[in-house]
């Protein structure tokens, strides 16, 4: 389902049901690399579906603290709440079966329309050199015997925003998976526990607006952020689930693209792309 503010009929908010609604397990996620578990979250009659991911599940990696991926999930939300551009569902911090964890609205795809028609491509492999109208160059990618395909995301608005939200919580790991269409024409990012390091670890596949300008709406989105950082409400929610430094290191993004007036370009010191990039 989408993440509306409010889900009839009785006014029960999204982030009601996900922070006191009584959680159900109902499968495991396989895939993942991480425990994710398919639950049920059930409250004053209501029921919606959602992801909980324990703290006690999560593999320890070697670049970020042990038992904290769920905060920096729920950080993720907190700054995409306040872009107001709505590009993660919902995600709290809470007690569930298994110890304190991540729970997260469920996304369900968009419907195919009467006629089949299917939701616009938003990755895509061509034989060509260059991208061509409604796409925008990553690179160059193997494709076995020998042979390469350019890489190319949609130039696409909601991608465009969420490739900035990533600049800013210093996403390393923006895989094609992690991008949900939704009904109504929304797109939602999700997984996002190796966020907000204070070192530069920016690794995605939304590179094709690497150089360009700002747009009116991303600065001032931008300005707002910067604003929040500096001692308003968001700084002080982050503070609840980063580090002092970690927080400090959010703001100083946020001023570098500001000052830049550009999106971010790949550095030299860092794998640019996620592997695999799907």
């Amino acid at each position: 389902m989408s993440a509306p503010e409010r889900i009839p009929p009785r006014g029960v908010t999204a982030t009601e049901l996900l922070t006191r609604g009584e959680l159900t397990v109902r499968g495991r996620i396989r895939e993942a690399s991480n425990v994710v578990l398919l639950c049920e979250a059930a409250l004053d009659g209501e029921t919606v579906s959602c992801v909980y991911k324990p703290v006690a599940g999560e593999r320890p990696l070697w670049d970020f603290p042990d038992g904290d991926l769920a905060r920096r999930e729920v950080a993720a939300y907190e700054v995409a709440r306040a872009t107001g551009w709505d590009l993660v569902p919902p995600t709290v911090l809470r007690d569930g079966p298994y110890g304190e964890g991540m729970c997260q609205l469920w996304i369900d795809p968009p419907e195919s329309g009467t006629d089949g028609e299917q939701p616009p491509e938003l990755l895509a492999l061509l034989d060509t050199e260059e991208p061509g109208p409604g796409w925008k160059a990553v690179g160059f990618a193997e494709v076995g015997e020998g042979r390469t395909a350019l890489l190319v995301h949609a130039d696409d608005l909601r991608l465009r925003r969420l490739a900035v939200l990533d600049a800013v919580i210093n996403n390393a790991d923006r895989k094609g998976g992690h991008l949900l269409p939704a009904p109504g024409g929304r797109l939602y990012g999700i997984d996002h526990g190796v966020t907000f390091h204070t070192e530069n670890k920016l690794r995605t596949l939304l590179w094709g607006w690497a150089g360009e300008p700002l747009t009116g709406e991303l600065t001032g989105v931008l300005t707002a952020l910067h604003k929040d950082l500096a001692g308003g409400p968001l700084a002080a929610r982050l503070g609840e689930l980063l580090t002092g430094a970690e927080v400090a290191a959010t703001g100083r993004r946020v001023e570098a693209l500001l000052a830049a007036g550009r999106h971010p370009e790949p550095g030299g010191d860092w794998p640019a792309i996620p592997w695999p990039p799907v």
